[in-house]
């Protein structure tokens, strides 16, 4: 972050300063919410959630080095008082962004936005000083941090947007204020808070909606491959630009392949050049990643050439995302259980039976949140996939309709199906049941738990399925 007296901050943020007769005592270091990430120079937020409450941690803070503390009340040490410290971090994040001057990034869909937003950072941080929001920390809270993680040096500012809620991509946008945006895809999550596939639309919408005119350099990228997506051009009044598979776009991916190790490769086109990429990431779905990266690293004047070199380097970056390990006995574990959706559950099933190469394929697979009332269908499909795709064992954990639906329709498809009601009872079954040379997919939603399972899969297999 930018230096900034308690004073500043204070003003920023209409609070009060406690707890110090020092003038002018700066913040040089970081903006954090946890104290263990404190470093010398800190502003340590202390947030009261559901679960702890950040006051409590601010004498471990001042210990680590933290300069002074944002909270709702007065702590043992210096600090700025405001009545709602979220909302304060807010108007912290907006202060900081009237001062510095990067070019900034939005992007927000409902599948694919971390995975993009590593991946166009990679791309980015070849040319210039680059923020990118870290991990999943694109809500109300990680939106202002990553900003406040940009100093007058950064060229480039990339912010992944979520949304949860009708609101959330517009009260993202006041603060982050990109110049580009950039809507991936929509897809069915967050289907009940958010009102249905069109309430999502509307809400993805927000973002081009909310970008500056075309006269004031406003830039909307959008999926021309996603009908939704492809519509949002009449919302704005930015420039558009379509990037996708068919015709008529400005970024073109062509000649798709994926090789035996599940790497996907394509053919980068722009008007201006084209080149080709082989990526590190497994899967096919990756293409449409990479692409909509390419795509807003073109937008802001990254050379074909140098988009394809960082592509075809870059790695995987944010855990529990198609995160694939290799045992010494042979066994790989793929660990994609951040999150799950309907689109997202067939992409990595597709993407195991693709690498299976005669191997054994084993499915770990947690109920898939925020469906609403399409909670059967949904996971009634991704059994009755297992079985077209041939996979050869499916384990289902969890109780509930969703995890009832997955097996039922997995069994009449001939799958072996194995259901476990929670996530210790998985791993006490995989440790006795997994073999060597076995593939072993771990995917649900975050609140499921799932990575436990993966992370678990270190330790040596004992006996087999049966």
């Amino acid at each position: 972050m930018i230096p900034l007296s308690l004073e500043e901050i204070a003003r920023a943020v209409g609070g009060t300063i406690h707890g110090t007769a020092t003038p002018g005592l700066t913040v040089t270091g970081p903006v954090v919410t946890d104290s263990r990430e404190v470093t010398a120079g800190a502003l340590f937020t202390a947030i009261v959630g559901a679960r702890s409450d950040g006051h409590d941690f601010a004498a471990a803070a001042y210990a680590a080095g933290a300069t002074a503390v944002l909270g709702s009340r007065p702590v043992d040490g210096p600090c700025v008082v405001a009545g709602d410290v979220v909302t304060a971090l807010t108007r912290l994040a907006e202060f900081v962004r009237s001062r510095i001057g990067p070019v900034v990034i939005g992007l927000t869909g409902s599948v694919g936005k971390t995975t993009t937003k590593d991946l166009l950072a990679q791309i980015l941080e070849r040319e210039a000083p680059t923020v990118a929001t870290a991990r999943s920390f694109n809500n109300e809270i990680g939106l202002p941090l990553t900003v406040l993680r940009a100093d007058q040096e950064t060229r480039y500012l990339v912010l992944e947007m979520g949304a949860a809620k009708a609101g959330d991509i517009s009260h993202l946008m006041r603060v982050g204020r990109p110049q580009v945006g950039m809507v991936l895809n929509v897809g069915p999550v967050h289907v009940l808070t958010l009102g249905g596939i069109e309430g999502i639309a509307k809400e993805k919408a927000e973002l081009v909606r909310h970008l500056p005119a075309a006269a004031q350099g406003g830039l909307a990228l959008l999926n021309g491959d996603d009908e939704r997506v492809a519509a949002m051009a009449r919302e704005t009044s930015a420039t558009v630009r379509f990037y996708g598979t068919g015709p008529d776009v400005a970024v073109l991916a062509r000649d798709a392949a994926i090789d035996a190790a599940g790497h996907a490769s394509f053919t980068l086109r722009t008007p201006a050049a084209e080149a080709r990429v082989r990526l590190r990431l497994p899967g096919e779905y990756q293409v449409a990643n990479a692409l909509a990266a390419a795509c807003a690293a073109h937008a802001v004047g990254v050379p074909v050439d140098r988009i394809a070199a960082a592509l075809t380097d870059a790695v995987p970056r944010s855990a529990s995302r198609f995160h694939v390990k290799e045992r010494a006995d042979g066994v790989t574990v793929i660990d994609d259980a951040f999150n799950a959706n309907p689109v997202s559950m067939r992409a990595a099933l597709r993407t195991l039976a693709a690498i299976a190469a005669g191997r054994r394929t084993i499915a770990v697979l947690g109920e898939m949140m925020h469906l609403a009332e399409g909670v059967v269908p949904y996971h009634a499909a991704i059994g009755t996939l297992a079985g077209e795709l041939g996979i050869s064992a499916l384990m289902a954990v969890g109780t509930g309709e969703g995890p009832d639906a997955m097996v039922a329709a997995a069994r009449r498809a001939g799958v072996s199906v194995h259901a476990v009601p929670d996530s210790e009872a998985a791993i006490e079954l995989l440790r006795k049941s997994v073999r060597p040379a076995d593939i072993v997919l771990v995917k649900a939603s975050n609140t499921i738990g799932l990575s436990a399972v993966a992370a678990a899969l270190d330790e040596p297999a004992e006996r087999t399925f049966t």
